[in-house]
């Protein structure tokens, strides 16, 4: 069943916008405890992968390229198991939208890392940032037309009604990839992920899986805030292979 909440990160969908450029002041305390108080309620993909989340500044992370840092930062931590990539987008990705819906800037951050005192604080291993704060530039999109996205039959072969798909079209992913591929109906949807040439695979291995798990969510909060019920299935799934692509999951959608 849907919810206020849900439907309130499924508009955001439509307006978010990854924020580069901060305002310096820290969030304030009522502020800082609502993005507190959201991280507790982030819905796992996987309910077996232990996953860990912590809200530091940005004294506490160090960039491998020239960043203007953002006031705060969200560092995401996974037990190393099979589709924990995945997971973490999945779950940061209701994060992401979270903030958009309440007017704060966040952006995914793959070229930085928590500093090594942050790092020893957990036992797992980090995977990825999310930065947060005041917005020194628009915080929205205005309207549809400032995404760069596929169009949706370079991204599906699924004919006829397909706007479903929409919402996992507008998805963000690394250096704008867009590496998801949507076959079957709306009843049943495979999920492919496109498979990289050797150079783009040493770049982007690390945040492909990430942006699956991004996609996978807001196509799932579709249908969830049209009342259905979702299943997605990613382990104990007849591999259909597609060539050129590999099979992440499978939504049934009832």
């Amino acid at each position: 069943m849907s919810n206020p909440k849900s439907e309130k990160l499924y508009e955001a969908i439509f307006h978010r916008k990854s924020i580069r450029k901060y305002k310096s002041t820290s969030l304030d305390d009522e502020t800082l405890s609502l993005v507190r108080n959201f991280l507790e309620e982030l819905i796992p993909l996987d309910e077996d992968i232990k996953t860990e989340f912590m809200l530091i500044g940005p004294d506490d992370i160090k960039s491998l390229i020239p960043l203007k840092k953002a006031p705060h930062y969200i560092a995401a931590f996974s037990e190393n198991k099979k589709g924990y990539r995945v997971n973490i987008g999945f779950m940061l990705q209701q994060m992401d939208l979270f903030l958009s819906s309440h007017n704060i800037g966040s952006c995914w951050v793959g070229m930085a890392q928590p500093k090594k005192n942050i790092l020893e604080k957990s036992n797992l291993e980090e995977v990825i940032l999310l930065s947060l704060g005041e917005a020194d530039e628009a915080v929205h999109r205005q309207d549809l037309g400032e995404f760069k996205r596929k169009k949706l039959d370079e991204i599906s072969d699924i004919e006829g009604d397909n706007e479903f798909l929409e919402p996992a079209r507008l998805a963000p992913s690394a250096t704008n990839n867009q590496p998801w591929y949507f076959t079957g109906n709306e009843n049943k949807i495979k999920v492919y992920c496109a498979r990289s040439n050797f150079i783009k695979a040493r770049v982007l291995k690390k945040w492909t899986p990430i942006d699956m798990g991004i996609a996978l969510y807001h196509l799932s909060l579709h249908f969830r805030v049209k009342g259905k019920k979702v299943e997605i299935i990613t382990d104990n799934i007849k591999k259909e292979e597609k060539k050129g692509y590999t099979h992440i999951a499978t939504l049934i959608i009832n």
